[in-house]
């Protein structure tokens, strides 16, 4: 899977997913750290890759429609160590939900991960 990680995110999940087999880039590699959210959100796109965030402001579907971007996971976490990321990163990567988030939008807690798919012919 091809996946940006947004500037929030720990390097060792940088390393975490690439050691998984995952085609992984960040937004620092990409000089992108500290821009507006749509051209992070766009340069994800442009390279077909899933954005993954702490930042909330990606859920916004009114800014953010399913189907407007290659997929967005955000992570809401109370604690956002990477101890405590591991264990839902695993769970989403374990779970059959990650096939269906190109074009999507998952909201992954430390419970649960809700998706909003694009659907087809949509």
């Amino acid at each position: 899977m091809r996946i940006k990680l947004d500037e929030n995110m720990p390097l060792a999940l940088a390393i975490f997913l690439r050691s998984a087999g995952h085609d992984v880039s960040t937004v620092a590699e990409e000089n992108l750290s500290g821009q507006e959210d749509h051209p992070v959100l766009e340069a994800a796109a442009k390279e077909g890759r899933l954005l993954m965030t702490f930042d909330m402001d990606f859920g916004d579907i009114r800014s953010y429609p399913v189907g407007s971007h290659a997929g967005v996971v955000i992570f809401r976490l109370h604690d956002q160590r990477w101890a405590v990321l591991k264990e839902p990163v695993e769970r989403l990567l374990k779970s059959a939900l990650i096939d269906r988030l190109q074009y999507g939008i998952a909201v992954v807690d430390e419970n649960r991960v809700r998706v909003r798919s694009k659907k087809k012919g949509e």
